[in-house]
């Protein structure tokens, strides 16, 4: 039993070794093509080795594309080489075996241009649809359907015939469907593959089909035209709803720099214009804990925004209760006067941010579970925009919760309807006011860590955003958590589906207008808030 087992082991060494030298004894004669005569003749060769359908010709043409390819010239054999000081370092382009160096002389390049490089891309992706990876297969199916070459169509047939992956035959089919809508000699063939291409109804195809109807005969060009003005709808439909969607995504960053002024202009009437440098607190903490990652413990980098909130939201509140202890509370009744008060702390804090963390934009990093895309439809929605609409929306059920359940929150609405009456009733209406303005402004915070995903952290962070969430609490209604929450979507998304017809700036332009004309019907917004004190 041992000397049979000692037997198999040796045989099956032998295979392994005689593997490499069967492929090359194969393929040599196609590979030493690769070093004869001109571009053409090299291009000619190319063909050739793409059409033994061999995957040992992948390392080969992967070398040439990259010109690492050689040819000796004692003896025409080419090899793949590094340039070693003067001389080139040679290797067996199929076991990649040393076989040491000769000088610059004794072997010289193959030589590559642009058309040759088209060339081998096409021929890796015939010979890469029969890899041993799917997703090989599926990059290898896309670029000969960005190519069109016709002659990879019988090794798609052929791998087409033996693909089980269905998103990998999908993608083959596709690519095969434009080569013959192409090149196909049967008109009904090229109508059936037209038809194949339009299912696809992305931009890609849109553009294919362009190009198609330019050079075909007239049942072609009408196939392709039906196929065209089918794309057409379908994008305009998906560009509407992405419109939508962007624009949501700009509510909800509305929504989360202007849910705390609606809270402290709502139960205070302070116009507080340091409610921007507020969420610009926010981003720097996420930056100083970012930074604090990065050099103790970087491992912990994925739960840096969530180690950020917390503190972001102290950070924030403590300068804010500082601000109404010390400036507003005693302006209160005077908003002309609080409107330039906070103006000069609101100059004062970027100022300090200045001097402290300097004057130009601080990197703030994304997580890896905040990166990439989600897929939806014909759409691709970047992650961290999608994180931040659900985020704004937590904050905002969050908060509904501590302002219904709470009896902070009971105060709280107390006071913003009749603070007289509060008072009489025995509720501490400087505490409540300080405590909101802390509220108010630790939300801003938490806004800033959101928005430091999508935005510059700087020292004008908060001015890009002041007038914007003023715009929202004065439209939503003063002191309404679901008025501002309709507000903010609803110029988000407004904004949004005004930009591609009138630009981003006329746009903006266009909604300031319209909320001045809307305040100038309904003063005290979308959901005005009622109470003894408030105007029936």
């Amino acid at each position: 039993m041992r000397a049979c087992a000692l037997v198999l082991a040796c045989l099956l060494a032998l295979l392994a070794a005689a593997a490499p030298a069967a492929a090359d004894d194969a393929l040599r004669p196609e590979v030493d093509a690769l070093g004869e005569g001109s571009l053409r003749d090299t291009a000619r060769a190319v063909g050739e080795l793409a059409a033994t359908g061999d995957p040992a010709a992948v390392p080969v043409l992967e070398a040439l594309r990259a010109g690492d390819l050689y040819v000796r010239r004692e003896d025409g054999r080419v090899f793949a080489g590094e340039r070693d000081g003067r001389d080139i370092r040679l290797y067996d382009v199929f076991t990649g075996e040393d076989l040491g160096t000769v000088g610059r002389r004794e072997a010289l390049p193959i030589r590559v241009n642009n058309n040759l490089r088209s060339t081998i891309d096409a021929a890796l992706g015939q010979l890469r649809l029969v890899a041993d990876d799917a997703a090989a297969r599926e990059r290898a199916a896309r670029a000969i359907f960005q190519s069109r070459d016709p002659a990879a169509l019988p090794a798609l047939e052929t791998a087409l015939a033996a693909e089980e992956n269905a998103e990998v035959r999908d993608a083959m089919e596709l690519a095969r469907a434009a080569i013959v809508a192409f090149e196909g000699a049967d008109e009904a063939a090229r109508i059936a593959a037209v038809e194949r291409i339009a299912a696809r109804g992305d931009r890609e195809a849109l553009s294919l089909l362009s190009s198609l109807a330019r050079a075909a005969p007239p049942a072609v060009v009408e196939a392709a035209t039906v196929g065209i003005v089918a794309i057409e709808r379908r994008l305009a439909f998906w560009g509407t709803v992405q419109d939508v969607i962007f624009g949501l995504s700009l509510g909800s960053v509305l929504l989360l720099a202007a849910i705390g002024l609606a809270i402290t202009f709502g139960v205070m009437g302070v116009i507080n214009m340091a409610h921007g440098e507020m969420v610009m607190l926010g981003a720097y903490t996420t930056f100083v804990v970012q930074e604090i990652i990065r050099t103790t413990a970087p491992w912990l980098f994925d739960w840096s925004l969530l180690i950020a909130l917390p503190l972001a939201f102290l950070v924030a509140g403590a300068v804010g209760v500082a601000i109404e202890r010390g400036v507003i509370r005693f302006l209160y009744g005077r908003p002309l006067e609080t409107l330039l008060a906070t103006w000069g702390v609101s100059l004062i804090l970027q100022q300090a941010v200045r001097t402290i963390f300097g004057p130009t934009n601080r990197q703030v990093g994304t997580p890896d579970w905040m990166t990439g895309a989600v897929e939806i439809g014909a759409l691709s929605l970047a992650m961290n925009r999608v994180v931040i609409i659900v985020f704004a929306l937590a904050v905002f059920a969050a908060l509904i919760v501590v302002l219904r359940r709470s009896r902070f929150g009971l105060e709280m609405r107390a006071v913003t309807q009749n603070r007289a009456m509060a008072s009489s009733m025995g509720i501490r209406t400087d505490r409540v006011d300080a405590l909101t303005f802390g509220l108010g402004s630790g939300i801003a915070g938490i806004a800033g860590v959101a928005l430091s995903q999508v935005d510059n952290v700087s020292p004008n962070l908060g001015q890009a955003y002041i007038v914007d969430s003023f715009m929202v609490v004065v439209f939503g209604g003063v002191g309404s958590l679901w008025g501002t929450l309709t507000g903010a979507m609803t110029l988000g998304v407004a904004n949004k589906l005004m930009e591609p017809w009138t630009g981003a700036v006329l746009a903006k332009i266009a909604v300031l207008v319209f909320i001045i004309l809307f305040i100038q019907k309904r003063p005290r917004g979308l959901f005005a808030l009622k109470g003894r004190a408030a105007e029936v």
